[in-house]
């Protein structure tokens, strides 16, 4: 789904599954400073809105979903996933219920067969599930923002700022007055700095939560059964998990970033040498310069010095070894 806010100045669309916003603007680091200030929005209007409401959503989805939600407070902000059978990683939704509706937003997408699931699961609940993603659209204030929030809108309030999701037909008024708008590789750098997995770029078919330090975050330890528990259970209790997400320091002299899926080797070793894992998302930040998320066998010792094709990568653990 295009926005219209592609049509402002400077406007560079992303590509890839983010097409359908602007990459940027025309100054990265403009943009990504005004973040970091508190300052202007991200357009996300790219990204699925599913609903779910009824009488029963909070004790269903508890049931479904990785996170405690039974007893969600209306108006907290929360983040889920859904696993396989075999514990991987199959869906993340980020969530907050407003007190009468469940409103999460997912990787772009993704919502078709999210929902597919959802109604197969419904059994005799009193829920209802629907794709909103015409109707809604997301828009991401940062940490410190002060621009007003239309009123009734479902908001999600975390520490790195607020998730709106604001009717599709207000989103040009609402940048019109709420400027200046980010693109997403702003938006992006920021998350790669905090440390913040996404769907599809930190994860591949075979990701578990451990791996990626969502436990905690979007995984609830203490809770009851759902799908793919057994192997939380197994990996928190008796081992570790096969691979750890890190956080990368990329040289700075290289013109081009290693893309999504450069393999990782040991610098002694050179680009043909044994593969340690590979480049998830990489980004040029504002005050760090190349940074990346990468995910590497847990084994790799922490002062490896390791390159990512032939740039140099210097690793930060985010999961432990």
């Amino acid at each position: 789904m295009k926005s219209p806010l592609l049509s402002l100045p400077g406007a560079v669309p992303a590509e890839g599954v983010d097409e359908g916003v602007a990459a940027h603007y025309g100054d990265l680091f403009r943009e990504q400073r005004a973040l970091a200030d508190g300052t202007g929005f991200v357009d996300l209007s790219h990204r699925g809105v599913v609903t779910v409401t009824g009488a029963d959503r909070l004790s269903w989805l508890h049931l479904l979903l990785t996170q405690h939600v039974s007893d969600l407070p209306a108006n907290q902000a929360t983040e889920a996933l859904i696993l396989s059978a075999n514990g991987h990683i199959e869906h993340a939704l980020y969530l907050v219920d407003d007190g009468e509706t469940m409103w999460a937003h997912v990787e772009p997408g993704t919502q078709d067969a999210l929902i597919a699931y959802l109604e197969s699961m419904k059994f005799f609940y009193r829920v209802e599930v629907a794709d909103r993603t015409a109707d809604f659209a997301v828009v991401h204030l940062p940490a410190g923002s002060i621009a007003a929030v239309p009123d009734g809108a479902a908001v999600r309030e975390t520490a790195y700022g607020r998730d709106v999701f604001l009717p599709r037909a207000e989103l040009s008024a609402y940048a019109d007055g709420h400027g200046p708008v980010a693109g997403l590789l702003a938006y992006e750098a920021l998350r790669v700095e905090h440390h913040r997995p996404r769907l599809a770029f930190e994860t591949d078919h075979r990701t578990i939560p451990h791996e990626l330090g969502w436990i905690g975050t979007a995984v609830h330890l203490q809770k009851g059964c759902y799908r793919g528990q057994e192997t939380v259970a197994r990996v928190q209790n008796l081992g570790k998990p096969p691979r750890r997400l890190v956080f990368l320091h990329l040289d700075g002299s290289e013109v081009h970033l290693p893309v999504h899926g450069t393999p990782l080797h040991l610098a002694s070793d050179g680009p043909e040498g044994r593969k340690l894992g590979f480049i998830t998302t990489s980004v040029r930040h504002h005050e760090l310069g190349p940074i990346a998320l990468a995910l590497i066998k847990r084994n790799v010792p922490l002062d490896a010095e390791l390159v990512a094709g032939t740039t140099a990568a210097a690793q930060e653990p985010v999961v432990a070894p």
